[in-house]
């Protein structure tokens, strides 16, 4: 008999392409049927075929305190209760801002949009503005959104300027965006050697997670601050994902590096279509009204939206919090490690705050290259081995996993005992 969800997908693909909203949740990474999700509360979620799950996706990261935090619901209740969207001001839009330049000491001013794409393209507009150029660096593997200029991947040497990885996307536009390995401090330095004066930005994910997480060298962010600091270039720092996911500080604090600009979405939102983007304020009084570099949205601060990330981030500021939740998402890793090793299965795994990876190689990796040498095939046997035993991790090999407030240590004990069954009997 044909499952709910085999039923959605198949009337989904008729009317939206692929049937999803966005690539990834189709499943073709891994095969089989989208699960399409009915609810959430807590650290679980239920299918249109009434399966729940213990969920590590959590919405792709925004869900740091589980899904339907009690705060956030109640939050966005009165909110909605007001009024949905006002195209004007509102007192909310101030208290957000001062909280994320609170947080967030390299933020000065702060600009609200609706989506972490609309705040890098922000950002690297803004930056050309300021600095007069062109030329945008990012590094293999990162993905700062779907605007033009981001969609672009390297050529075959260090220094190729980049072709486009998505139809639709000008050649003539492409070959502003240089593409580099990543935590390659010495490409960097090659880099800015050649194209110093032509560069306006270099934009970059501080803690790698949409090619699985990947932990940045000390001396790759060190390299690229002071780099763009002697050439007059833009830091970005693509917090999108890391911002107050990582830490109470963001990638920023963990790592005691100052970008120039800094975009944030997921986590701000709570759960609610948010993004932002802010730094040093000569910079940020380029954008429109105050200065020449346009901007603009209808839903931009939206009073609903604001309200769930403002729940979110005072709840998140409670002393203790990261340390619950970094040592929640290394109990998982240390389980899964352990699982792997009495198995003895090529298999690595780390953390960074509440964020993980886990890699069928046997150490994890530091670039591109490596992990694209991680066993796929063995990924997608762990996914759906997983799934069927009630347990939704991200359903590709490149992404990162997300542990919340509301997962207990029973919920990630038994993701263990059932990843060592699955172990068991691989072995």
């Amino acid at each position: 008999m044909t499952s709910r969800n085999q039923h959605l997908f198949e009337r989904a693909q008729r009317h939206i392409p692929g049937g999803v909203n966005s690539p990834v949740r189709a499943f073709r990474s891994v095969g089989g049927t989208p699960r399409f999700l009915v609810a959430g509360r807590g650290c679980r979620v239920e299918d249109a075929d009434g399966k729940r799950y213990v969920d590590y996706v959590g919405s792709w990261g925004p869900l740091i305190l589980g899904h339907a935090d009690p705060q956030v619901i109640r939050a966005v209740q009165e909110a909605a209760i007001k009024g949905l969207s006002f195209g004007a001001p509102t007192e909310s839009e101030i208290e957000l801002a001062e909280l994320l330049c609170e947080m967030l000491p390299s933020l000065d001013m702060v600009r609200l949009v609706s989506s972490g794409t609309e705040a890098t393209m922000s950002a690297i507009r803004l930056a050309r503005g300021w600095t007069g150029r062109d030329l945008l660096i990012k590094f293999e593997g990162c993905y700062h959104g779907h605007s033009d200029s981001l969609l672009v991947k390297a050529g075959s040497g260090l220094l190729t300027f980049g072709h486009p990885s998505s139809g639709g996307v000008p050649a003539d536009l492409a070959r502003h965006t240089l593409v580099l390995d990543y935590n390659d401090p010495e490409g960097l330095e090659a880099a800015f050697a050649e194209h110093g004066p032509k560069i306006a930005a270099v934009i970059v994910e501080p803690v790698a997670g949409n090619m699985n997480l990947i932990a940045p060298l000390p001396a790759f962010l060190q390299t690229m601050r002071q780099l763009c600091s002697t050439h007059g270039a833009v830091l970005i720092f693509d917090e999108v994902m890391t911002g107050f996911r990582v830490g109470p500080g963001g990638a920023q604090g963990l790592y005691g590096i100052t970008p120039d600009l800094t975009t944030l979405g997921k986590v701000i939102g709570g759960g609610m279509p948010v993004g932002a983007f802010g730094g040093r304020r000569e910079i940020m009084s380029y954008v429109a009204p105050l200065g020449p570099v346009y901007q603009a949205g209808t839903l931009s601060g939206n009073p609903v939206a604001v309200a769930a990330g403002l729940a979110t981030l005072k709840q998140i500021r409670q002393p203790g919090f990261y340390d619950s939740l970094a040592g929640r998402t290394q109990q998982l890793i240390d389980g899964l490690l352990a699982a792997a090793r009495a198995n003895r299965l090529p298999f690595s795994a780390q953390s960074i705050g509440g964020m993980f990876g886990l890699y069928f190689r046997a150490h994890c990796p530091a670039t591109f290259a490596e992990v694209m040498d991680a066993d796929q095939s063995a990924f997608k046997r762990f996914f759906h081995a997983m799934l069927d035993a009630g347990h939704y991790f991200a359903p590709s090999a490149f992404e990162a996993g997300f542990v919340s407030s509301a997962h207990t240590e029973s919920d990630i004990a038994s993701t263990i005992a059932d990843a060592e069954q699955v172990f068991t009997r691989w072995s």
